[in-house]
């Protein structure tokens, strides 16, 4: 089924390409003794997701002279799969790239190290610098002055993380104001 059909794939359809892959989440005993329902969907859509990039991690090879085949053989098939709209290919890859930003900054940590600050700023600024695009494109001038404003912020936020991250090992000092003195 594309991407961009009409109508989405049900929740018994997603729970069906779990189970043959032998990916079904447990059933929780007296839940859902009907099976799956469609409040279900996205979390069997996100475990299916998962399951999949599994699958791709599995499959590909960690040389470096064959990894590059790899990716561009699965990018091939997710290219066929989404087709020639540029707009669903923009959402895709924002989504993509939230659910990143998402893991890479572990929600339940109150305070993030500073490389991991730096990774999520570094996500976060291609999520902003596509919509920035995606609303020039469309002539949104103030759509694309936010996304630019979200990106300048997010490259600070690389920066002072990679410099946090300096000072930790030493190799660069904090700012007096920091160091109490």
């Amino acid at each position: 089924m594309s991407i961009s059909s009409e109508r989405p794939v049900s929740a018994e359809q997603i729970y069906a390409a779990l189970a043959a892959l032998a990916a079904e989440p447990e059933a929780e005993p007296g839940k859902r003794p009907g099976g799956p329902q469609e409040e279900d969907r996205l979390h069997l859509l996100g475990s299916l997701l998962a399951k999949t990039e599994l699958e791709i991690t599995a499959a590909t090879r960690l040389t470096e002279e064959e990894e590059v085949e790899d990716v561009l053989e699965t990018l091939l098939g997710w290219g066929e799969q989404l087709g020639a709209d540029p707009g669903l290919a923009v959402n895709v890859l924002t989504n993509r790239l939230q659910r990143t930003a998402l893991q890479v900054s572990e929600p339940e940590a109150e305070e993030l190290p500073p490389g991991r600050e730096a990774a999520f700023a570094a996500v976060m600024t291609a999520v902003y610098a596509l919509s920035a695009q995606w609303h020039a494109e469309r002539g949104d001038t103030e759509g694309t002055r936010r996304a630019l404003s979200g990106a300048e912020e997010a490259l600070i936020d690389i920066l002072q993380g990679m410099h946090d991250l300096r000072v930790a090992i030493g190799d660069a000092s904090a700012p007096e104001d920091e160091g109490g003195g």
